[in-house]
């Protein structure tokens, strides 16, 4: 395995369609596994091929309901994703590997359902909810050609994130007291 270099927003290359994947092969495999080691490595929820200059339509997310497991069993890979259905809203902060340091207001589907292909060409369907649901979206968009600045209803300033992430830290103390 090993680290890829993550494209940032100026490149065009992010701005293209990606191709089907046709071939389910050891290149692959080593695309999958170089992605993984790259999104752990970027502490990211998710990661496109065309994000790391591979134009083939490949995505890695984090399962949300398994984080409580190592990273290598939270990552779901997605070969040819393409989303079947989705219910309710969320609308929440948003970043992205390839804008790096930017946040921006999403409105997303609060659970998605995706049909997609393993690693070895096998159809699965699997549905998801909250981040993960966001991160398929976000990361299926990528095979288009779109970022998430596109989208945002707002950039969120350095001020809201701080504020946000001192929202986040106090819910979370109080979420662990009431545990004890």
């Amino acid at each position: 395995m090993a680290l890829r270099y993550i494209l940032e927003k100026e490149d065009p290359q992010l701005r293209k369609h990606s191709r089907p994947v046709t071939d389910f092969n050891p290149r692959l495999h080593t695309l999958l596994d170089d992605m993984r080691e790259t999104l752990e490595h970027a502490n990211g929820y998710g990661l496109a091929a065309p994000q790391v200059g591979v134009l083939r339509r490949a995505v890695i997310v984090l399962d949300n309901e398994k984080e409580d497991k190592p990273f290598s069993e939270q990552v779901i890979e997605l070969i040819n994703p393409e989303i079947v259905s989705f219910e309710g809203e969320q609308d929440g902060p948003e970043g992205c590997l390839s804008v790096p340091g930017v946040y921006g207001m999403v409105k997303r589907p609060m659970k998605v359902t995706i049909k997609a292909q393993n690693r070895n060409g096998q159809e699965f369907t699997m549905t998801r909810e909250g981040i993960t649901a966001r991160c398929f979206c976000h990361e299926t968009e990528h095979l288009e050609g779109k970022l998430f600045t596109d989208i945002a209803s707002r950039i969120l300033s350095d001020e809201e994130l701080e504020e946000m992430a001192k929202k986040e830290e106090e819910e979370a103390k109080k979420e662990k007291e009431a545990k004890h």
